[in-house]
């Protein structure tokens, strides 16, 4: 499919879940009627980020804009239907609430921990701090010998279905006239300092008034396209589906463990996941597998932590990518100082899929209407990127 027409409004590199959240928002935000074209060169989204996802939320932050991102996504989930305009095709989204458990082993981890559950609770989430016997009482399966205490939180944190909401974003959107296309920019043209026109692999060219760059891991390849330099780079990160011989008595939180693996309840399954220990850059394209990593790695965390997870069956695994942004591990959102009408959604870190509503709405505010008007997005700013300051978050996963 081409495009429809020579000119738009607004274009859009990249149709995953960030291309679809801001085409949708702008395609029904107040004051905006433009055209917007969204360029996907690969409509499966078999190697896409969205389609790699565990879907997982969660609004233990330590920054308050963090957290008041994941509590928008937590209210969007619960009234997705609403949000969708009231269409009775719309399905209700399912939100599994079984809770983050971040585990300390150290006293000034606890100390960390507390600190990011006063925030969190000045600003309505549940989160509470729980001391090692309070975490034994409540899971006797862990093995805690090493851990000091924990934040946990079961209200609005679990996983959620993060492929219905994909689908529909993009539904809705072209319903609202968003144009879809399988093509892909392989050139930006200049002009005053403004991104004049792209230039598309099937030899098109597409004139725009706003760029905006939410191509994932690739987004680094749109920036320099602009002359842009952005920190960030594709990094592997695995997912494991594990059956267990002797099935837990009640449901796993998400844990982070002190080592940085993470585990939680998966159906009747359990899922891992994490990086290996080293953990560099990688091609766009590199999805490679160690298999070697669940044994020498994975495994033994977990069982240790859970020693029922002695007996233990791989019944899938994957290899994603996330869009690390080396400078601070949070997202990139906004126009660029460097070339004006270049829009950054780029830089997630493995937070995106849960501030996919948030900094979608805000993306499409700050086109429509030149500022944020729901959740103050400006410290996410590429301005800091040039200025190399960082966007301070301590619970990175």
């Amino acid at each position: 499919m081409t495009a429809q027409n020579k000119s738009y409004d607004v274009v859009i590199v990249g149709g995953g879940m960030y291309g679809a959240s801001v085409s949708w928002w702008l395609s029904q935000t107040p004051g905006f009627s433009g055209r917007i074209l969204v360029v996907e060169r690969d409509p499966t989204y078999e190697n896409a980020a969205t389609s790699h996802t565990n879907s997982c939320m969660r609004q233990q932050f330590s920054n308050p804009v963090n957290i008041a991102i994941s509590r928008f996504c937590a209210e969007f989930v619960r009234n997705f239907r609403d949000y969708m305009g009231g269409d009775p095709d719309v399905p209700e989204l399912a939100m599994h609430c079984f809770g983050y458990l971040y585990l300390a082993d150290t006293p000034a981890f606890a100390e960390t921990l507390q600190e990011s559950q006063n925030i969190q609770a000045g600003l309505g989430a549940a989160t509470q701090f729980m001391t090692r016997d309070e975490i034994a009482a409540a899971w006797p399966f862990y093995q805690l010998d090493d851990i000091v205490g924990g934040n946990y939180n079961a209200v609005d944190e679990g996983y959620f279905d993060g492929g219905t909401m994909f689908d529909w974003f993009r539904r809705m959107g072209a319903r609202n006239g968003v144009e879809y296309i399988h093509d892909e920019v392989v050139s930006l043209q200049k002009n005053a300092g403004r991104i004049d026109s792209v230039t598309l692999k099937s030899g098109a060219v597409i004139s725009c008034g706003v760029l905006v760059n939410a191509a994932g891991t690739r987004g680094v390849r749109v920036a320099e396209m602009a002359g842009i330099q952005v920190p960030v780079e594709p990094r592997k990160r695995y997912t494991y589906i594990f059956d267990a011989a002797e099935p837990l008595e009640k449901d796993l939180p998400l844990t982070i463990d002190p080592s940085g693996v993470h585990f939680r309840t998966d159906g009747r399954y359990y899922m891992a996941g994490g990086h290996a220990d080293e953990d560099p850059a990688v091609d766009q394209d590199d999805f490679v597998a160690d298999h070697g990593l669940w044994e020498e790695k994975f495994w033994p965390i977990i069982a240790t932590r859970v020693p029922a997870f002695e007996r233990v069956r791989v019944i899938n695994m994957w290899v994603g990518h996330y869009d690390f942004n080396t400078l601070d591990q949070n997202a990139i959102v906004g126009a660029s100082p460097e070339v004006s009408n270049f829009m950054f959604l780029n830089g997630f870190s493995g937070h995106g899929l849960q501030q996919a509503p948030a900094l979608g709405r805000g993306l499409a505010e700050l086109i429509t209407n030149g500022a944020y008007s729901s959740i103050d997005l400006s410290a996410f700013g590429a301005g800091r990127i040039l200025a190399g300051e960082k966007f301070l978050e301590k619970a990175v996963i």
